[in-house]
């Protein structure tokens, strides 16, 4: 039986470890069976003291049997070269060794090719049979010699048997045991270490996985927070650019003619500019970071380094009031108390909006506030592109677990619109604000040429 060069094993303790650095580093090319050249050097090596020793012990040999001394040294020079052939063909080296056992031949031959099977792929059953075998030899062949030398002394002792039995046993179990016991446990050794690094492996494989994933997450959370910050100031600075252009174009009409009115007009349109570029801030501000930047030059001190960690004040600053006095959004967004000046923004517009209330005003929460009043919100931004002039109705509508809105208007009455570009996201951010709250959303043409948007937002925590 022989082992193929895929199950060469390693020499010593330390030959796991050399597997695992060989994984990485470049290796030069083998010769025949061997994967490294050291190896080849190695049994090479090991082979020319084999037969060295073969040679002498096999011409010891021949003087006791009367066969010719050169041909007793040539026959250990060829045991002894067996050795070569340790990682290819391990069983057939310890086959060798047990048959020069009577010979009393080939002691570092039987000691390598013990350790080499045991340390190999062979099965383990045929490691403990050839194990076996080489130890009852070695045993019977050192109890014959023991017995004739001790029977020369002591003429016929009584202890003689046992005593020779003990010896030759012991002689066997020391020539035997030490070599496949450390054969394996780099065995053992080996396999543990080939474990290891394929659990390394997947390790390293599963961490790949898990990277993607996790960048793939991050790609969806940064497009899903660009989507909001997009709707976000869609849905604060739409609304009051649309009442910029309307009050624009209805100055642009009354100029000449009304000079007082045209005033009020361009003050309210600037009210109404103050009024986005504070909301507009505010949203900038949930933006930037913390603290600023501190860039440290090579020569600046350790205490001279200062951190500017002050809050922009900005926003706190325009919390609760725009610059012209009118109420604003709080830090938590705008609420359901401030509907009834989002009307009057549109009344003043020019557009006829009636607000209605039914049920008790009550805390619905920030976000579900925020959420109501920006539906609201574009609702009426909607009527201002769309159709101008004509009358819209606001419904909100306080229940017991839920709070609804519902904004309706009637057709263009004809008047001369001001083109107001746009995206054609209004409506889909609408829906993507109220589905978060697991609500409904619904819009659409009414019959009489209108158009109607509803929500529904559940108060489920509050």
């Amino acid at each position: 039986m022989s082992t193929t060069g895929a199950h060469v094993p390693d020499d010593g303790a330390g030959g796991g470890a050399a597997a695992a650095i060989a994984v990485v580093l470049p290796r030069r090319p083998g010769v025949w069976w061997w994967p490294r050249r050291r190896g080849f050097v190695l049994d090479v090596a090991l082979a020319a003291v084999s037969a060295i020793e073969c040679a002498f012990e096999g011409a010891t040999f021949a003087d006791r049997t009367g066969i010719v001394t050169g041909a007793g040294a040539l026959l250990g020079v060829l045991v002894g070269t067996v050795l070569v052939l340790r990682r290819r063909w391990p069983v057939a080296v310890v086959l060798v060794s047990i048959a020069m056992t009577p010979a009393q031949m080939g002691f570092l031959l039987s000691l390598v090719g013990l350790y080499t099977l045991a340390s190999s792929e062979v099965p383990r059953r045929i490691t403990a049979v050839l194990a076996g075998m080489n130890g009852l030899g070695t045993m019977i062949v050192a109890f014959l010699q023991f017995h004739d030398n001790l029977g020369d002394q002591d003429g016929g002792s009584s202890l003689r048997m046992p005593l020779t039995l003990v010896v030759a046993a012991l002689m066997a179990l020391g020539l035997t045991g030490p070599p496949v016991l450390l054969g394996l446990y780099v065995r053992a050794r080996r396999r543990l270490v080939e474990s290891l690094r394929e659990r390394a492996d997947g390790l390293e494989r599963e961490l790949e996985l898990l990277a993607e994933k996790a960048a793939e997450r991050a790609e969806r959370a940064r497009a899903e927070e660009r989507t909001r910050i997009a709707r976000d100031m869609h849905d604060v600075v739409a609304h009051r650019v649309s009442l910029m252009v309307v009050h624009a174009a209805a100055l642009k009409a009354v100029a000449l003619k009304d000079p007082q009115k045209a005033s009020a007009s361009a003050e309210m349109l600037g009210d109404m500019g103050r009024q986005a570029l504070t909301e507009l801030r505010q949203m900038l501000g949930v933006l930037r970071t913390a603290a600023a930047p501190v860039v440290v030059a090579p020569a600046m001190r350790a205490d001279a380094v200062r951190v500017d960690i002050r809050p922009d004040t900005s926003q706190a600053r325009q919390a609760g009031a725009d610059p012209a006095g009118a109420p604003g959004p709080g830090a938590d967004g705008p609420t359901l108390a401030l509907l009834a000046a989002l009307v009057e923004e549109s009344q003043a517009a020019g557009m006829a909006v009636e607000l209605t209330v039914e049920g008790s005003q009550r805390p619905c929460g920030a976000r579900i506030e925020a959420t109501v009043y920006r539906v609201v919100q574009e609702a009426l931004t909607n009527v201002h592109k769309h159709a101008a002039g004509a009358k819209a109705v606001v419904r909100l509508a306080y229940r017991e677990a839920e709070v609804a809105v519902l904004i309706t208007n009637g057709p263009s009455d004809g008047s001369a619109q001001t083109a107001l570009p746009s995206g054609g996201h209004g409506l889909l951010g609408m829906k993507e604000r109220v589905t978060a709250h697991g609500g409904g959303f619904a819009a659409g043409p009414t019959s009489d040429g209108g158009f109607r948007v509803s929500a529904m937002v559940p108060l489920r925590g509050v």
